[in-house]
């Protein structure tokens, strides 16, 4: 995330270390650095503010906020290459955020980028209605940007035949998992349990510039 109190010194760390990272697009949590400006503060309060009036608010493309919108974003993006010294092969958002409508519409996000994509759910867990909104999305931005082939949260890590369900998949596809180490489930798999057993056997791919396939060359 960029323009947070400990912005700068997680690009120092991050560039140091050659650790690979991406833009985590920030459109409902204030920003809390210093130097971040007035005007900048005020529009992305003002998409907040829509976004999270009610959960279906980014599914509907609001014609009246298409300036704060690119404007939110250009400077997220443009404090990135400030800090990182180039553009992020990477982004997703908070709270899943960059697949709200007006982002998708106004073609916001860079081109030929990794992308995440929506959760990825089996047959029954989520309504018809709400599977096919998720796959029109995810067509839409395999257009332009690279997916994974699958996308799942790491928690809940029971029932154990969920996650083996996973990572069976990475056998013959390209699966992202995010995890919260936060959680404390989800720090000890990491660090004692399938997690680490998985690091060690190198199963886990460390740059995003190498984990998708190329993006089709239809247009919108």
């Amino acid at each position: 995330m960029v323009f947070t109190e400990d912005s700068e010194r997680a690009a120092l760390m991050t560039r140091e270390y050659g650790i690979d990272t991406g833009l985590h697009l920030n459109l409902t949590t204030p920003f809390s650095a210093g130097e971040c400006s007035s005007q900048l503060r005020e529009h992305q309060a003002t998409l907040a503010r829509y976004l999270l009036r009610h959960r279906l608010m980014q599914v509907i493309f609001h014609p009246g906020l298409t300036t704060q919108f690119e404007y939110v974003v250009k400077m997220q993006l443009d404090e990135y290459r400030r800090l990182y010294g180039s553009a992020p092969v990477r982004i997703d958002g908070h709270h899943h955020m960059h697949l709200c409508a007006n982002v998708l519409v106004q073609g916001l996000l860079l081109p030929r980028t990794v992308v995440r994509r929506n959760f990825s759910f089996e047959m029954g867990e989520k309504s018809l209605g709400n599977r096919l909104y998720r796959h029109w999305i995810d067509s839409r931005l395999q257009r332009h940007h690279r997916l994974t082939d699958y996308f799942f949260s790491l928690g809940p890590i029971k029932p154990e035949n969920r996650l083996e369900r996973i990572f069976s998949l990475s056998r013959n596809f390209v699966v992202e998992v995010e995890a919260h180490p936060i959680n404390r489930d989800e720090y000890l798999f990491l660090t004692e349990g399938v997690g680490a057993y998985l690091v060690d056997r190198d199963v886990i791919v460390r740059s995003f510039a190498t984990m998708t396939s190329e993006v089709s060359s239809e247009g919108i």
